[in-house]
């Protein structure tokens, strides 16, 4: 979507076609609430869950202001959840079961659940040892070598301050658990539950999962060097448990839940095929041991509510509810790095209080709003590097919002260096020009252009962490594009005639090609977030689409963009409900239509975000409140559960806060237990004034 005063990108069309006026209220009037319970997994024999809890304490959420350790339970609450997982018959198991089961051996019981504790503290000896024994119920406990090899007395590097050495196991305690058979000892890292300098500005991210930076050299760390240095560390941790307890390790728990393909490679070279992450969900047969997902404890969790932690989201037909603030990365840029910092602080604080499920983050540097990516907000190798501020973004609202990030990323429109010899490979009209009210786009039918855009892609799954990619919507082809050299050469692949006019002549070829365009679209969309799971092997897809070729499928021709084709290849249709982008003048006639189209479509409610406009770029000026209001509204009593807008102008408040509370957060549809705590762990400390990362 174009920001600022740019006009809609196909602006062209509406004096040849103009839109259907009529509009259909939506049949029925839905109240706001909660997402229904999920349905109990299957008794397959070989799907489980895991709970990831920490510290226990006594009087948590007394010392919770003093201390604000989201992720410490109460001992009380602690002892009433194995009673409440006797009682409801779930059946605690160890990691050994499931290993043997996925190996074709004895189906693990009904309602199977692994218990995992982090870190290595003391009440893992004093207070969870204990109710091991008296239930009878196997254990995993990821330590942290270092901490535990500090000698007593001393203290303990942990997050940002340190701690008493008596907070921690100590190896005799270690093994004694080990003796028992009910414990098995994980590495959580020998020095890795730490943030490494990871840009220029400063800022620490976790380090397992992160290129070091060398402000020295200003070079980020190799992949060589990256994987040697995690590899070692593994290593190093595994031995040490195995020198100390007596026993064999065959498992990582990744700090903070950061990883990705290639640490998971290193720890099954260092001996641990099996890793832990804090991915959501069950852990279904078709989930690797590679990674294992967990749902995370927190301090406010009650024994009960761990019921709906179990069970959501199952996965099938029904998604979570996905509310969504689409954020624009220029907002928060500043040369002055300290304004900068603020900028963050002002955007995590945003988000922390609205509480969405996700934001959609750009990470790509647009500062004149016309949609096309002029730089970057991540190293990689064919653009420059506005700042390298996306990694360090996406894990403060992660860690500190809670909050799923989306890289939202462009697809084709990319603005090369002069220098680069592909900066001309651009899609071009059927006339040879490019349109003035069009993309700058290059073209998706070059080998070497798709290789580039791939390398883009790989490179921010490199240097971030995220959970999810949106494609921009200049993943489009009007019915007069492509008619560069390469898109000629492909269409005679197809067996088309490698002519543009010959085509738009005949209504059989002009099907043909338009539903080949838009296959061609969504295969290199999966290719580019193929090539981001190369670092990032669990990501939401997500595509922003236009809503003309939702709402009058002919239009198809004019955009190279299917629906029902989109909702079967990506997790989320990013639907563009924008009736002042579209010049609607019955907006909320036109938004029942959409919402009624979604309804009508296999999937369409399911698996559709509806984002409005929180600008109206002919203006300039933002959207009132109560209109937003009211579209919000008319969409969730029409049956839509996800929704979203763009942009969030969090430096002005616009929209505002209140407004934007009441329709996107997650806080009150969700049960306690769902919702993710303000952090995943006590996060790396900051190399700089203002947040940790």
């Amino acid at each position: 979507m174009r920001r600022k005063t740019k006009p809609h990108p196909l602006a062209f069309w509406r004096s040849t076609l103009p839109w259907l006026l009529l509009a259909l209220l939506a049949a029925c009037a839905l109240q706001v609430r909660a997402q229904p319970l999920q349905p109990a997994d299957p008794d397959d024999g070989l799907g489980f869950r895991v709970i990831a809890f920490h510290d226990v304490r006594a009087n948590v959420r007394q010392s919770f202001e003093a201390s604000p350790d989201e992720t410490a339970v109460d001992e009380r609450t602690f002892a009433d959840t194995f009673a409440w997982l006797q009682y409801n018959g779930y059946h605690p198991v160890s990691l050994q079961q499931i290993v043997d089961a996925r190996a074709g051996g004895k189906p693990l019981p009904p309602k199977p659940v692994l218990l995992t504790f982090d870190d290595g503290y003391r009440s893992a000896y004093t207070k969870v040892f204990p109710l091991l024994k008296r239930y009878n119920y196997p254990a995993l406990m990821a330590l942290v070598t270092s901490w535990l090899e500090v000698p007593e007395g001393q203290q303990v590097h942990w997050g940002d301050r340190p701690a008493p050495r008596e907070n921690f196991l100590s190896w005799s305690e270690a093994a004694e658990m080990a003796r028992s058979g009910l414990v098995e000892f994980a590495s959580h890292s020998d020095a890795m539950h730490t943030g490494i300098l990871a840009n220029p500005q400063g800022n620490l991210l976790p380090a397992a999962a992160t290129h070091r930076y060398d402000p020295k050299t200003g070079r980020y760390e190799d992949d060589d060097a990256y994987v040697r240095r995690v590899e070692a560390d593994l290593r190093r941790s595994r031995e040490i448990i195995e020198r100390r307890t007596g026993a064999k390790v065959r498992s990582m728990v990744w700090p903070y839940g950061a990883y990705n393909s290639a640490a998971v490679e290193a720890s099954k070279r260092a001996g641990m095929p099996i890793t832990f992450t804090l991915d959501d969900g069950p852990n279904t047969p078709d989930v690797p041991l590679a990674r294992i997902r967990r749902a995370l404890a927190a301090y406010d969790n009650e024994a009960p509510a761990f019921d709906r932690m179990l069970r959501s989201p199952v996965g099938g037909e029904v998604r979570p509810v996905n509310r969504v603030m689409h954020v624009d990365l220029d907002y928060v840029y500043d040369p002055d790095p300290a304004q900068q910092e603020r900028n963050l602080s002002l955007l995590i604080d945003r988000v922390a209080a609205v509480h969405p499920r996700a934001v959609f983050l750009q990470a790509y540097a647009d500062p004149d709003g016309d949609g096309v990516a002029d730089a970057l907000y991540f190293p990689n190798r064919h653009l420059p590097v506005r700042a390298d501020l996306f990694a360090r973004a996406a894990w403060q609202l992660r860690s500190r919002a809670g909050v799923k990030v989306y890289a939202w990323m462009p697809v084709t429109a990319f603005r090369l260096p002069a220098s680069n010899p592909l900066a001309a490979h651009t899609v071009a009209a059927q006339d040879g020009g490019v349109h003035a009210d069009r993309y700058h786009r290059l073209t998706p039918f070059d080998p070497a252009v798709r290789a580039l855009v791939g390398d883009i892609y790989e490179d921010l799954g490199r240097h971030a962490f995220f959970e999810g990619l949106l494609f921009h919507d200049d993943a489009m082809l009007s019915d007069d594009e492509d008619a560069s050299p390469a898109a000629l050469a492909t269409y005679a692949k197809w067996g088309l005639p490698a002519d543009v006019a010959a085509i738009r002549a005949n209504p059989e070829l002009m099907a043909r090609w338009t539903a080949a365009k838009t296959r061609h679209l969504i295969e290199f969309t999966q290719e580019l977030a193929a090539r981001t799971g190369l670092w990032r092997p669990v990501l939401e897809t997500a595509r922003n689409l236009y809503a003309r070729p939702v709402l009058e499928p002919q239009a198809e021709q004019w955009f190279a963009q299917n629906y029902e084709a989109s909702l079967a290849a990506y997790d989320y249709v990013a639907l563009m409900a924008m009736p002042r982008m579209e010049r609607e003048a019955d907006a909320e006639g036109w938004l029942a239509r959409l919402a009624r189209r979604a309804a009508e479509t296999p999937r369409g409610l399911d698996g559709t975000v509806f984002e409005l406009q929180a600008r109206d770029w002919r203006t300039g000026k933002p959207v009132p409140d109560a209109e937003l209001a009211r579209q919000w509204t008319l969409l969730q009593r029409a049956g839509v559960r996800h929704l979203g807008y763009y942009p969030d102008d969090f430096l002005n408040d616009q929209p505002g806060l209140d407004t934007v509370r009441r329709a996107i957060s997650v806080r009150t549809l969700l049960p306690r237990a769902l919702r993710t705590p303000a952090q995943p762990e006590s996060p790396p400390p900051a190399a700089q004034g203002g947040r940790a990362p």
